[in-house]
């Protein structure tokens, strides 16, 4: 089994009628029910449970951390961020969702700004798939469509992707990096664009699809963990012998 945390800050679908419309038990709760995997053990925390629901506990038995928030990255602590960042080195797989690029977890994972340009006008999206052989693209379809999307467009201020699996356009004409993948330490980073609180996005089947596959991509893989600091030498020291 993969056990897998979704973490939702939860503010948008208590506070705005547009989105409790969409998503009225929170993006976390739709994205949980629509990830149903035989091989996925599924919970969910949220932003004002204590420590934000991620615990040592937690985050220490967490293969896979699904991260989306938006309006309230800086009411996440900076404790919890380390101790995210820290669970990511040693090997836990993070994927970040739409607007969780601003989160502090992932601004500290990619060491940059993180910043875009923004449109909210509820065009099209097509995303399209830029490297099939990938496993996080694995039965996944040439593109996607998002009838109703927010636009996000380049330049994405973040590291060079170490794969890229999925490029939008949009009605608009932006185009925009949406499937990234980073590796950090042992662990393993996808982000993923698509999601904005207000458009059904999260019940799509095909990005349903994407981010189970991500799952499976970003779990932990198998092997010593990470050394660091004095080490004694791995065989005898002593004199060189020369010819």
């Amino acid at each position: 089994m993969i056990n897998v945390t979704i973490w939702n800050e939860f503010v948008h679908e208590n506070i705005h009628d547009e989105v409790k419309a969409v998503y009225p038990e929170g993006i976390h709760t739709a994205l949980a029910e629509g990830l149903q995997d035989p091989e996925f053990a599924v919970t969910t925390a949220t932003l004002e449970q204590p420590e934000h629901g991620l615990t040592e506990d937690v985050l220490n038995s967490t293969d896979v951390l699904i991260w989306w928030g938006h309006m309230a990255h800086d009411r996440v602590s900076d404790e919890i961020t380390a101790r995210v960042v820290k669970r990511v080195q040693a090997g836990m797989g993070l994927i970040v969702l739409h607007s969780g690029h601003f989160s502090k977890p992932f601004k500290a994972l990619m060491g940059t700004s993180c910043d875009l340009k923004w449109r909210e006008a509820g065009e099209q999206e097509i995303l399209w798939n830029v490297n099939p052989s990938h496993p996080i693209a694995e039965g996944v379809d040439v593109k996607i469509i998002l009838e109703h999307e927010e636009m996000y467009g380049e330049y994405f201020d973040i590291p060079t992707p170490d794969e890229l699996v999925f490029i939008s356009n949009f009605e608009g004409g932006e185009v925009f990096r949406s499937g990234c993948t980073f590796r950090r330490g042992r662990g393993k980073i996808f982000y993923f664009r698509p999601g904005h609180e207000t458009y059904p996005t999260y019940y799509q089947p095909e990005i349903l699809k994407v981010i189970a596959n991500s799952i499976k991509w970003a779990k932990p893989a198998e092997g010593s963990a990470l050394q660091f600091g004095n080490m004694q030498p791995v065989r005898a020291l002593g004199k060189v012998e020369t010819v």
